[in-house]
């Protein structure tokens, strides 16, 4: 049986340097985000803005919902991969890092692509489930508590064999370490779990970052 190779700092480094460049204002927003202390843990991973930027080549999606933008790494990234129809609703509470996402959007000349809803995400996708707009793909980066609720929302809004990503859902390794059993932890152990028995998708996990759930609608 065949075993996975064991990443560290020098093998992502050389994945990254032998992989897709990224864009002048992605390397800004990372750049950017470096100076603001703990809360830099909420963007996204490189390796995750290649893998985002393939999986949208691949499915082409036309719709695109994002749940928690922060500055706009991840936004940007599906801005970038996707075609010139493709539309992006983004969700975030914080109008700080919301106004900054903007000004990258701006920078990159991809703001009529991006339409940035900054409120409540829950109050958001209730909205949307009530509009009947749908999905072809759901990205869900934002406070972990609510990954269920956000999920079972998500879920009726997108389309048939449509994708829903989910980060964290590794949690830095604490999911499958029994001894560690805080609030947070446990929150994306439910998930987790909850995702396996959903009989609504088909679902992998993927040591992407810090770990992606990826699920096809059925």
């Amino acid at each position: 049986m065949g075993s996975n190779l064991q990443l560290n700092s020098q093998i992502e480094n050389y994945i990254n340097n032998n992989s897709i460049d990224l864009h002048p204002v992605q390397k800004e927003i990372i750049k950017y985000n470096e100076k603001l202390g703990e809360i830099k843990k909420m963007q996204i991973s490189v390796s995750q803005c290649h893998f985002l930027h393939f999986i949208i080549k691949i499915t082409n999606p036309k719709n695109i919902l994002e749940i928690g933008t922060f500055t706009g790494l991840s936004t940007l990234t599906m801005a970038l991969a996707s075609n010139d129809d493709t539309l992006i609703t983004a969700l975030d509470k914080n109008e700080e890092t919301s106004k900054t996402a903007r000004s990258f959007f701006d920078k990159a000349n991809l703001s009529k692509k991006i339409n940035l809803l900054v409120n409540n995400a829950k109050k958001s996708l209730e909205d949307l489930v009530n509009s009947n707009k749908y999905f072809d793909m759901v990205f869900i980066d934002a406070d972990k508590e609510n990954y269920i609720d956000y999920f079972e929302k998500s879920i009726k809004i997108t389309n048939n064999s449509g994708i829903i990503i989910t980060d964290n859902v590794l949690w830095y390794g604490d999911v499958a370490n029994e001894d560690k059993n805080d609030r947070l932890t446990v929150k994306i152990r439910e998930f987790n779990s909850y995702i396996k028995k959903n009989n609504k998708v088909e679902s992998l996990i993927l040591p992407i970052g810090d770990g992606l759930s990826i699920c096809r609608k059925l």
